[in-house]
């Protein structure tokens, strides 16, 4: 389906630059979205904290071809060495744009790129590095066509994101965005990720999120077949309509800084997250028995101290831990004496929540 808000418009402009370098960062979801539709349509609405140094930094260059072809020409680098394994993903994805960014045959590309985090952290790699190739592509469109507006830019870069990674359209902005409609929250779409634009309480300001690497390895099952695993779900509908009515109930939360609440939403979405997973045909887990102790030794550790301390996870085995600023000398000395002995190599990140991606 063809999205016609979104086709070029002609332009006069010309293309004087030959590379542009963007920053992006990862994001997490507190309402999590499983099972997608038609060119990566989610099936229920989703919200996310966008990071701060977990990121992406990647350089588009490019040549001019001398002759238009039907295909695409691109060089990956990642982290100073050329990948060509990558490059048949961009081609897909250049093969999804290629119509709303129609020049992209035109020339010939290298990306450049590198990650602040390990490659295959079980970090959402993919958002950030989709989102920032989208803002390079997004500032070439935009030189092209000077009258172009922000928000139309904006727009544009969330939906072109998307069409790469599902969830990289929600890295572009912060520090919360919501991706899919949703009846109570005004703007939203399927298309593009928008601004959360409801009032939220001081406590979620600069907000913690400590990353316990569990395993670093890549994930057994890849999130597109397990996004697939959705069609034919026993309980996906079920699923999509909780998803709605949690994220209904997380607008209050946010704006009166109900930490219970919030943990009791957070925590709930993520392991539902992973029983979709437990209970699709086929099944998998993703979870290790580290990721289980981590989270029970967390509880334990919010039962004593009181301090509103919780987890969430994506779809893989690694935890984050989020919490208020104001906790985080006291999480954080937790984090690194008991939980990263759980940790591969005890490892983990640091983080905190962002305002979004930043051109270089």
């Amino acid at each position: 389906m063809t999205i016609t808000k979104f086709l070029p418009v002609k332009s006069d402009g010309v293309l004087q630059m030959q590379s542009v370098s963007y920053q992006s960062p990862s994001n997490i979801a507190l309402i999590k979205y499983w099972g997608k539709h038609g060119l990566q349509i989610p099936k229920n609405p989703s919200i996310s904290f966008t990071l701060n140094t977990c990121r992406t930094t990647t350089t588009l260059s490019w040549n001019e071809r001398t002759q238009h072809k039907d295909d695409y020409e691109v060089k990956v680098i990642l982290d100073g060495k050329h990948k060509p394994g990558f490059e048949p993903k961009i081609h897909q994805f250049f093969g999804r744009v290629a119509e709303y960014l129609p020049f992209i045959k035109d020339y010939a590309f290298t990306v450049d790129t590198s990650n602040s985090f390990p490659h295959s952290s079980g970090i959402a790699s993919s958002a950030s590095g989709f989102s920032a190739l989208a803002l390079c592509l997004m500032e070439m469109e935009r030189e092209m066509n000077p009258q172009m507006s922000q928000k139309a830019f904006d727009q544009k870069a969330s939906f072109i994101a998307r069409l790469g990674s599902g969830s990289g359209c929600r890295s572009l902005k912060g520090p919360l965005v919501v991706w899919g409609e949703h009846p109570e929250i005004k703007g939203s779409s399927d298309i593009y990720g928008i601004e959360y634009p409801y009032q939220v309480n001081p406590v979620f300001d600069n907000y913690q999120d400590a990353i316990l690497l569990v395993d670093q390895g890549e994930k057994q099952v890849s999130s597109t077949v397990g996004h697939n695993l959705m069609h034919n779900h026993a309980y996906a509908p079920s699923r999509f309509s909780q998803a709605i009515e949690n994220l209904s109930s997380l607008i209050p939360v946010l704006e009166s800084g109900d930490l219970d609440q919030f943990i009791n939403i957070v925590e709930s979405e993520a392991l539902t997250l992973h029983a979709m997973m437990l209970t699709s045909n086929p099944y998998f887990i993703l979870m290790k028995p580290n990721t289980l102790k981590i989270i029970e030794n967390l509880w334990q550790y919010r039962r004593e101290t009181k301090i509103p301390v919780c987890f969430t996870l994506d779809a893989g085995a690694n935890v984050h831990v989020l919490f208020p600023q104001e906790y985080h000398e006291d999480v954080q000395d937790f984090v690194k004496t008991e939980l990263s002995t759980y940790c591969q190599d005890n490892r983990y990140i640091f983080d905190t929540v962002g305002n979004g991606a930043l051109k270089l």
